[in-house]
């Protein structure tokens, strides 16, 4: 994992640069946690994918989340902040031979050992020639960088945005280059408040993706100021600082990771209530396929949904997974609000929330 950010805040770029090019040499030099990934379970499927990536790769990667989402088999896939390309690899694998992955990058130092390994990698996957290219660029200067509009299934970066300053034209490229219907899934830091000057000036906690978290409500009115639908959250984690140094500027300030996912759909969705049934096709999960932190598709179970809902499964990569009905009448659903992680992390979340009654 690596950034982003261009001229005009070049004291941040550099600083990042410096900080990811050449003060990191691995993980263990990390001083918080909140460039690292948690030891989770998983999958299976992932775990052999995972198997497969080049140890120096693994050994260079940063990121707070595992940003592998579903239903990847011939997507088109761009990987912000894409540092040492453990993610990169991993999707190239799982998008397939006639899929395609972009990695964007502005660390030289990174770029070179994600490109050293690429005939390594595409060996291992027994694929005849290479579906991932590397780039150099800012990630909210995707134009100057080759990425056309309208041309990316799904966007991915992992603890990435936060190391840029001008997370409002990051949002608003990444809406640009997704095709309608497309996905940025990605993990990031998020604050409990608006940071002050002096936590935004460290530079060492810039560097650790904290100084530069958004307070978690400003995500929301970003997405909605761009366009994208309202940020569904997937996964979230409490992120505690303990160096005495790093609390001692932090003072009161809470922070926590999370994925997040945010559709772009055309403005003319079909946005009715829906009563839907998961066919079981996607790869690596027949069974259900998670959709959020509150809504599990079991494999032939009726579910009613919201509206919403229902015009990202028909305009997305998953609407030839799902059979698709009018909502009976005497459905009730949850509609998406704004959800401030902060108080779920104190309630312990809902684990899975669908539509009630004729669901």
């Amino acid at each position: 994992m690596s950034s982003c950010c261009p001229a005009k805040t070049n004291d941040i770029t550099d600083d990042v640069k410096d900080y990811y090019g050449k003060k990191l040499q691995t993980a263990d030099d990390l001083q918080t946690t909140a460039c690292t990934t948690p030891a989770q379970k998983m999958p299976k499927y992932v775990r052999d994918v995972m198997a497969l990536i080049h140890d120096e790769v693994v050994s260079k990667y940063y990121g707070c989340g595992l940003v592998v989402p579903d239903c990847l088999e011939d997507m088109k896939i761009l990987d912000l902040g894409s540092g040492s390309g453990r993610d990169c690899y991993a999707l190239s694998k799982l998008v397939g031979k006639d899929g395609f992955v972009i990695g964007i990058d502005m660390t030289d130092e990174q770029l070179e050992v994600a490109n050293r390994h690429v005939d390594y990698h595409m060996k291992a996957f027994g694929f005849d020639k290479p579906n991932i290219t590397f780039v150099k660029g800012f990630i909210e200067k995707l134009k100057d960088a080759g990425i056309a509009d309208n041309s990316v299934d799904i966007i991915v970066s992992n603890c990435v945005i936060n190391l840029c300053k001008d997370k409002h034209e990051v949002l608003s490229e990444a809406y640009r280059v997704l095709k309608e219907g497309g996905e940025l899934y990605f993990s990031d830091v998020y604050a409990d408040r608006v940071l002050s000057d002096e936590i935004r000036n460290h530079k060492v906690l810039w560097g650790e993706c904290v100084s530069g978290a958004l307070h978690w409500k400003q995500l929301f009115d970003l997405a909605k100021d761009i366009g994208f639908e309202t940020p569904r959250t997937f996964e979230y984690r409490d992120l505690k600082i303990t160096k005495p140094d790093l609390k001692e500027v932090l003072g009161d300030a809470k922070f926590v990771s999370v994925m997040y996912r945010l559709f772009k759909l055309p403005k003319d969705a079909d946005r009715n209530a829906s009563q839907v049934i998961y066919k079981g096709t996607i790869t690596d999960n027949q069974d259900e396929l998670k959709f959020d932190r509150k809504l599990t598709f079991k494999n032939g179970a009726s579910v009613t949904i919201d509206g919403d809902t229902a015009a990202i499964l028909k305009q997305s990569r998953f609407k030839e997974d799902f059979m698709f009905q009018k909502a009976p009448g005497c459905a009730k659903y949850s509609e998406v609000k704004e959800e401030n992680p902060f108080d779920l992390l104190k309630s312990g979340g809902v684990t899975n929330e669908g539509g009630t009654c004729c669901c």
